[in-house]
């Protein structure tokens, strides 16, 4: 399945998808590899991706398949905005979110067909209605929820400024501001990961800090700051 997901997305984003060489698969690169190194899964076949689509998303497919969009760099900013992105999507991985919501997915199953042996028989969309903001989307929040908790920690570890992981949600609110209210999404509504965030930031600047970070963080490249000034 995670092979078949993979081959998905090459198809439809393969066009787009960046150079190894290009100044911005070599920054999100760059910016991965220390949260990759304090993640204890260093020895997972991880790639890194960057689609030039105008979106602000990024995601990650199992197996440490990560993609992110150029929509969400001027967003990001910074190395620190980067590291607070990558620790979320590694986060996902490393808390096996994709395999949680496929046997979740079986757990809904199972219940349909209970409901059905009990003579209750809604009409599929009631059904999938329900399902999908009774259950559905309150265990994708969770998911996103935890990301958040543990990239945070990830990125402080690896030594980047978790206090910016805040600071790119708050650009972020800026850049999109709320579609849909949360119950209605799939993710926590950008105020309340913006709050739950700073509820962890003391955490996490102790993590930092314990994390002999010798030296001081340096921003872009030369290259990419010359390649960002161009895009």
């Amino acid at each position: 399945m995670a092979k078949q997901a993979y081959n998905e997305v090459m198809a439809q984003f393969g066009s787009k998808i960046l150079p190894s060489f290009h100044p911005y698969t070599r920054f999100v690169k760059k910016t991965a590899q220390r949260i990759v190194q304090v993640s204890g899964m260093d020895d997972l076949q991880w790639e890194f991706h960057v689609i030039d689509s105008p979106e602000p998303n990024a995601f990650v497919l199992p197996g440490g398949k990560v993609f992110v969009f150029t929509g969400i760099l001027p967003i990001v900013e910074n190395e620190d905005g980067m590291a607070a992105v990558l620790g979320h999507e590694i986060a996902h991985q490393l808390a096996r979110h994709s395999a949680e919501k496929l046997s979740f997915s079986k757990v809904i199953l199972a219940f349909q067909i209970t409901l059905m042996l009990f003579g209750i028989d809604p009409t599929y969309i009631f059904n999938q209605l329900a399902m999908n903001f009774i259950v559905a989307k309150p265990f994708s929040r969770k998911c996103e929820t935890e990301a958040d908790a543990i990239g945070l920690q990830l990125m402080a570890q690896a030594c980047y400024n978790p206090e910016e992981a805040v600071n790119m949600w708050k650009r972020m609110e800026h850049a999109g501001g709320e579609k849909v209210p949360q119950f209605m999404s799939t993710h926590p509504s950008h105020k309340n990961r913006i709050q739950f965030l700073e509820k962890e930031m003391p955490s996490a600047l102790s993590k930092r800090a314990a994390s002999d970070c010798t030296t001081e963080l340096k921003g872009f490249s030369d290259m990419f700051n010359t390649q960002w000034a161009r895009w």
